[in-house]
């Protein structure tokens, strides 16, 4: 029997209805280059170490609540301090979404800049939460100061989210602004870092020095996008909080042990790091070279370019045909018209991407 269109109109929030689901294209027999993976898989020899701990998993058992032993390693690999707490989600966009729960009641907001991470306002909605996007700066997508301040000033929100590097454009925001904008605010403000392993810049040692700051931070970037884990740090206050609103045993046993098995070997994790960024420098010079195409200078594993006008579409659509699959972002926001944005591939990746590119140009 069909569903009636009354009912889902009556049943469903209007909010909800008017959304679409989040969409991940197909790509199979595509060179995958539009959702910031690391393209390195592990060493033989660590994949069967690796398998062995997995041997020793008890999936009978429901995994530790708090996954402390996972959280012991995090604290060891990334310098996290005795004085703050870790949470841990199921990815970073649980955490946005817990945070979100915790926070939420009626007529309070979420803020955030954009273009930035779409499941900021996503989840806002989500909760029931209103969403207040403020534009960056059209000529550098840096964060407009006084722009931001008006709107944390009038807007009063409950919530503030700040990615540094930026995704989608890349850049890292001011750290001078930054402190502005924590001072300023008068709810939380998260500082999401999904994109650390890129980049030198970090507020993570800045933790303490406002009670309002959280850290924001996933394992995905760095080569473990397939275990779904991200860690939210701060003061014990706000995380005892925020766990109030996590679902009983949210970290699988296979993504905890798998995960603490390659905090134990993050140099080769490191070591795949590296030779993102090298290749990323030589994928920017190689862009820009290119006539009609302006990359944009990127502290993450991706790339945001524009092309001349009217031809990001149809060199996406190119680009595919041609066996590469990046992310069209045309028409996603006013300021990314005629943009696209490329994952930081292997060697031969990226130099498929150039080849097609040109061809399509």
């Amino acid at each position: 029997m069909a569903v009636p269109p009354d009912l889902i109109e009556r049943l469903v929030r209007p909010g909800i209805r008017a959304l679409r689901a989040y969409h991940v294209p197909p790509a199979t027999g595509l060179i995958k280059l539009d959702a910031m993976e690391n393209p390195y898989p592990w060493p033989q020899a660590l994949r069967a170490e690796w398998l062995e701990v997995l041997r020793a998993v008890e999936l009978n058992r429901y995994p530790d609540p708090q996954g402390r032993a996972l959280q012991s390693e995090l604290r060891s690999a990334m310098g996290i301090g005795s004085g703050m707490d870790l949470l841990l989600g199921n990815g970073s966009d649980e955490l946005i979404q817990m945070l979100a729960l915790t926070l939420a009641a009626p007529g309070r907001k979420v803020l955030s800049v954009e273009p930035g991470f779409v499941m900021y306002r996503m989840i806002a909605l989500f909760a029931g939460m209103d969403y207040v996007g403020v534009p960056l700066r059209a000529d550098d997508f840096a964060v407009d100061l006084p722009a931001v301040l008006a709107a944390l000033g009038r807007e009063r929100p409950a919530l503030t989210f700040l990615a540094y590097p930026n995704n989608p454009t890349g850049n890292l925001f001011d750290a001078d602004a930054i402190d502005q904008i924590v001072a300023a605010a008068p709810g939380l403000v998260v500082v999401d870092e999904a994109y650390a392993p890129f980049t030198d810049a970090s507020f993570l040692a800045r933790l303490g020095d406002w009670p309002n700051l959280l850290v924001l931070r996933t394992v995905s970037k760095m080569g473990l996008a397939g275990l779904r884990l991200g860690y939210l740090v701060g003061p014990p206050e706000w995380i005892n909080e925020i766990d109030k609103t996590r679902l009983p045993y949210n970290i699988n046993v296979l993504t905890q042990a798998s995960a603490a098995f390659a905090l134990r070997h993050r140099e080769v994790l490191e070591e795949q790091t590296g030779r993102i960024r090298a290749e990323r420098a030589r994928l920017y010079r190689a862009l820009a070279e290119i006539d009609g195409v302006r990359p944009y200078p990127s502290e993450a594993n991706f790339i945001l370019l524009r092309l001349s006008s009217g031809r990001a579409t149809p060199v996406f659509e190119s680009l595919k045909r041609a066996g590469v699959l990046i992310k069209n972002l045309d028409g996603a926001h006013p300021l990314l018209i005629d943009c696209l944005r490329v994952t930081v591939g292997a060697p031969d990746e990226n130099d498929a991407f150039i080849a097609a590119l040109k061809a399509s140009l």
